[in-house]
């Protein structure tokens, strides 16, 4: 007779956000700060920075390294996830996979490491981004099918991303010029508060760089910030992608290069191995929306998750919302009647000022989050969000660890993580 067989059960693991860092980014071009680095080499730099914050973390126990890139070619091809592995001296035994969802790249890479850890088949990963724009523009390589145009599938105008944000100041006209300016001119003076702060630099990577000129460097702070631009100045720049139009260099994150890397875990491994978790995972939520205008989608996104949270906008503390473009992020403050200068929204400035890699910026929305839940104990749910091309948005939902009413799922005094 056959034995009978029995279905594994198989919780749920609870999964947190342990560490992230950065590379401070660049501006793309043959002048930029990485203009003469690999795009490897600055992923590799965040992963072994996070081996060396984290002692306690045996490199044997990473489960899985996920790399994202957009444009997965060159140095940021050849499933850059395990050549990341072999190059960062984890162990062999590390698989590793690259992941594209453009500019939720990173995110991509993070919630789907988290997927496996949360169903149990890791406990322990790296997720990561890198984005050389200036070695590989965006599309580099692009090969659209020509139904998409032919059979209009999408307007022209959904693969320029410059476009779709115009196209979003044509649906919400109210959303004028001179609100993105105000915007992108507070999001370089919040910037520059935090670099005076010390707020963003604990969570950078110094990175050796070299160029013919110059020689041997060393990147410490991000190049693209402009510190004390004026109203008007920013009116003053042109509208490259319409006539008279209203997205500019100064209201839109420009090209970059950098890279990011984060160690997420379940609870439980964190705890055994007694490292802080800095960030619990809630929820998260990818969506479609309309091509033409892909900065609207944080907000279905966001509904989404907050739906499959049980919370409400009002109950979120803290956003931090990746800033492509001005009107992209007063789009969502709008739909959600929150203050274009709310000081809930990305507190120490964002892209528009420090610059927007690609794929690797969803890391950096997480870590700043991550310390600003340090920051705040009182704010018990934050939310990263971004647009993403081809028309997408994402949400994710966290739980402040520091927060009066945090639970954690495992006895904290088990442990050493306690403290």
């Amino acid at each position: 007779m056959p034995r009978a067989c029995r279905r594994p059960s198989v919780s749920r693991a609870e999964v947190v956000f342990v560490d992230g860092v950065r590379t401070p980014f660049g501006k793309a071009g043959d002048k930029g700060l990485y203009a003469q680095t690999r795009a490897d080499d600055l992923v590799v730099a965040c992963i072994r920075e996070l081996l060396r914050r984290n002692p306690d973390l045996p490199p044997e126990r990473i489960g899985e390294l996920a790399v994202a890139a957009t444009t997965q070619i060159g140095d940021q091809g050849l499933t850059l996830g395990r050549l990341a592995v072999l190059l960062s001296g984890i162990p062999q035994t590390t698989p590793g996979y690259s992941i594209d969802r453009m500019c939720a790249g990173a995110m991509t890479a993070l919630t789907t490491a988290a997927g496996a850890i949360g169903f149990g088949a890791i406990d322990v990963a790296i997720a990561a981004g890198v984005e050389h724009m200036g070695r590989h523009p965006m599309g580099e390589g692009m090969d659209p099918n020509p139904r998409l145009l032919s059979e209009k599938l999408v307007d022209p105008e959904a693969l320029s991303m410059g476009n779709t944000a115009e196209n979003l100041h044509d649906r919400f006209p109210h959303l004028t010029k001179e609100r993105s300016d105000a915007y992108a001119k507070a999001s370089q003076d919040k910037t520059e508060a935090a670099y005076q702060a010390g707020s963003i630099q604990p969570d950078l990577v110094p990175v050796s760089v070299r160029t013919e000129e110059l020689g041997w460097g060393l990147a410490t702070k991000d190049e693209p910030p402009r510190a004390g631009v004026t109203m008007e100045a920013l009116a003053s720049l042109k509208t490259p992608f319409r006539p008279h139009g209203r997205v500019t260099a100064g209201n839109s994150a420009g090209l970059n290069d950098g890279a990011t890397a984060c160690i997420i875990a379940s609870e439980k491994a964190a705890h055994e191995l007694g490292l802080r978790a800095k960030m619990r995972l809630v929820t998260w939520s990818f969506v479609g929306c309309e091509p033409e205008v892909m900065g609207y989608g944080p907000v279905p996104a966001a509904e989404k998750a907050l739906a499959q949270a049980g919370l409400a906008i009002d109950d979120i503390g803290l956003f931090e919302i990746n800033e492509a473009f001005a009107v992209q992020v007063l789009a969502f403050l709008d739909h959600f009647g929150i203050p274009d200068d709310s000081p809930k929204v990305n507190r120490y400035g964002g892209a528009i000022a420090v610059g927007h890699p690609l794929a690797s910026s969803g890391i950096r929305l997480c870590s700043n989050l991550a310390r600003q839940f340090e920051e705040s104990p009182e704010v018990r749910y934050g939310m990263t969000t971004m647009c993403i091309g081809i028309g997408m948005g994402v949400a994710v939902i966290w739980e402040n660890p520091h927060h009066s009413e945090y639970v954690p799922s495992i006895s904290a005094s088990t442990t050493e993580a306690s403290r």
